[in-house]
């Protein structure tokens, strides 16, 4: 078989790229068409419609997402849930992935408008929280975790990584992780989740504000849930699970 990409998939790197570079409200046909090198008249013979490629996307991110989660369903239960926390988490010098997800966060406010991309996210959270409640369960079963109502639990765990992805996006106008308050000045140690001290004062970089909540969730939701004696998951470990991931594709 042939490893070269298929006409769909250089389309969909196309969109990808052309979200990042212009946003949801902005891309055009041409502009993907100019990122894939292909010509508008070939996407739109494929695609009537912004919207038709646009949902398309969306399906070829979440079926990917799929994937991504499937090749780790052998892993151990709680390296899994550090993976899956780790996902979420944008390191400072991570301006493309955060430019792509800022134009997803634009499609997702479509999602109350538009029936077809409401399916798409309607899907994706389904997917979110039952990735979770899924390694809750397999957890269990082997005595890693604790019995805990798994759907309640996996609910709370995509809501705060999902936030936090958010809050990260939208307020910091960058992956610099540097929190506004609302005068405009750097936010104040009772801002950090994990409410430890400035990490600047000991010379190291500033955690970004997905990671602070990543370590947080690992302490306060993670690790609660361990049985006695099983070690806690490490989250430097689950980024570096998924960043092979990426690197593979």
């Amino acid at each position: 078989m042939s490893d070269q990409p298929s006409a769909a998939d250089e389309i969909m790197d196309g969109v990808y790229r052309a979200l990042r570079a212009h946003g949801y409200a902005d891309v055009t046909m041409q502009d993907i068409a100019d990122e894939c090198s292909k010509s508008k008249s070939l996407l739109h013979y494929h695609y009537d419609t912004k919207e038709d490629l646009l949902v398309a996307f969306l399906d070829y991110v979440i079926t990917d997402s799929e994937a991504r989660i499937r090749a780790h369903a052998d892993d151990p239960p709680a390296e899994r849930l550090a993976g899956f926390v780790g996902w979420f988490v944008f390191e400072a010098d991570a301006a493309d992935r955060e430019a792509f997800h800022i134009a997803l966060l634009e499609l997702r406010t479509q999602g109350p408008f538009n029936e077809r991309i409401r399916e798409q996210l309607v899907r994706s959270d389904r997917l979110l929280r039952g990735t979770v409640a899924d390694i809750l369960e397999s957890g269990i079963e082997t005595g890693v975790f604790r019995e805990v109502d798994v759907d309640e639990t996996a609910a709370l765990v995509v809501a705060t990584l999902d936030g936090a992805r958010t809050r990260q996006i939208t307020l910091t106008g960058s992956a610099d992780g540097v929190d506004a308050d609302s005068d405009g000045d750097a936010g104040t140690d009772a801002d950090t989740p994990t409410g430890k001290g400035d990490a600047a004062a000991d010379g190291l970089p500033e955690p970004t504000y997905t990671r602070r909540v990543a370590e947080a969730t690992l302490q306060r939701i993670v690790e609660p849930l361990l049985a006695a004696g099983v070690e806690p998951p490490s989250l430097e470990e689950g980024i570096a699970a998924m960043t092979r991931d990426d690197e593979t594709e």
